[in-house]
């Protein structure tokens, strides 16, 4: 350690890992009595193994024991009690509750939700606008059933499908379900909540006109792409204001039939047709949403390609492709770790007044995972040769000083 940089008390890993309080873990250990039976590798023991596979992306057991012998003799500055060997990882994997490191997930979002948060869409629409999606993970073993045909071999992989819904002002998961490959997606929206101050955005694999029918019940927006092979009467065509945006060509209001436990209803909807000069196409929307203008339904359905961001930006900085176990217990663990990993990073990220690609930060702590260097400070001016002053910055957490001022 030179005079001339600044360095902390807690490595990279520690500075991420001190945003989990113990509390929180504790919490979700007695909630879903975790530690049963477990003597030595305990939940919050296996939680960080499992960041640090993440944040590494190890593909295998072997790299995740040998990696986290670099904390040998530093167990305590990490809140590590036992180091993983291969086969105590295995077991925990395959017989820990997934419902503790789901708890986990869900509190870090509630916790650190005001920093992710950009209230700006809500504020615009006075409505909570969610995107609903699905992506799907190849398995190297059919654990869980798969789409498509066997290959010529006779041979089949597997394949898990993660239902997610994001705030649109927050860019993470606030649901995650999970199915096999060949479950359809509109299964996911039951799991829904409804209520009349959100409105949710999905593409045309969750048309479902049951399901639009409870929604509109319950006075909860939607809107989606119609099929081409969807059927309906067009009872009315609206006038296009000179104030709408010229990319609008219809506004249509349209009535569909819904057959619903053998008893046959009509619902009605609003069809809207929209040119995107962009990729040259047009597209076709259908909506519940009779009081918002046609281009505001259309920027609505632009907003759902944060979601496909989002899975892109997971998949490639993160372990999805090799899972450190071949059951569906060890899988959902993983899902979720990763999730809480992006979390993490992503609230260093939207703390950070420098711009940073989330990529980039994904790869400089990994590189740097071990050293102690402040994280934040670092980040916000990397260029800067930081003299050494551990009595103002040392003992810092990674944002007591955000949090002090947010």
């Amino acid at each position: 350690m030179g005079k001339n940089k600044y360095f902390s008390t807690k490595s990279v890993f520690g500075q991420l890992i001190s945003l989990i309080d113990d509390s929180m873990i504790q919490k979700a250990v007695e909630k879903y009595n975790s530690d049963r039976y477990v003597k030595r590798f305990k939940s919050q023991d296996h939680l960080f193994s499992m960041i640090f596979c993440c944040i590494e992306k190890c593909n295998s057991l072997r790299e995740v024991s040998a990696g986290m012998l670099g904390l040998s003799g530093k167990e305590e500055t990490v809140r590590i009690n036992s180091l993983p060997k291969k086969s105590t990882l295995s077991d925990a994997n395959k017989g820990r509750k997934v419902e503790f490191f789901e708890e986990i997930y869900t509190n870090l979002l509630e916790k650190y939700g005001f920093i992710l948060s950009d209230s700006r869409i809500k504020e615009a629409l006075s409505k909570n606008v969610k995107i609903v999606d699905s992506t799907t993970i190849s398995l190297f073993k059919d654990i869980l059933k798969c789409v498509g045909r066997k290959s010529v071999d006779g041979k089949s992989k597997g394949g898990i499908k993660s239902h997610s819904v994001i705030n649109a002002d927050e860019k993470v998961p606030s649901l995650v379900w999970f199915t096999s490959a060949a479950t359809h997606d509109h299964q996911f929206l039951k799991k829904l909540k409804c209520d009349e101050h959100t409105v949710y955005i999905f593409d045309k694999g969750y048309n479902d006109y049951k399901a639009f029918g409870h929604f509109t019940n319950q006075k909860t927006g939607f809107v989606t792409r119609i099929k081409e092979n969807a059927k309906f009467e067009v009872t009315q065509t609206n006038d296009i204001p000179e104030n709408i945006h010229s990319g609008i060509l219809s506004d249509q209001i349209i009535e569909v039939e819904v057959n619903k436990e053998g008893a046959k209803t009509i619902l009605k909807l609003r069809k809207i047709k929209y040119y995107d000069r962009e990729h040259k196409r047009s597209f076709e929307f259908i909506s519940n949403l009779f009081d918002f203008r046609t281009d505001t339904i259309a920027a609505l359905y632009k907003i759902r390609w944060q979601i496909e961001l989002l899975f892109k930006q997971i998949k490639q900085n993160f372990p999805l492709k090799y899972f450190l176990g071949d059951n569906e217990n060890a899988i959902k663990i993983q899902i979720y770790c990763v999730l809480i990993v992006n979390l993490l990073l992503g609230v260093v990220k939207k703390s950070l007044k420098r711009k940073w690609s989330f990529s980039n930060l994904v790869s400089f702590c990994r590189i740097h995972l071990f050293n102690y260097i402040h994280l934040t400070k670092f980040l916000e001016s990397p260029e800067k040769d930081w003299e050494l002053n551990t009595q103002n910055y040392g003992q810092l957490g990674l944002f007591d000083a955000y949090l002090a001022t947010g």
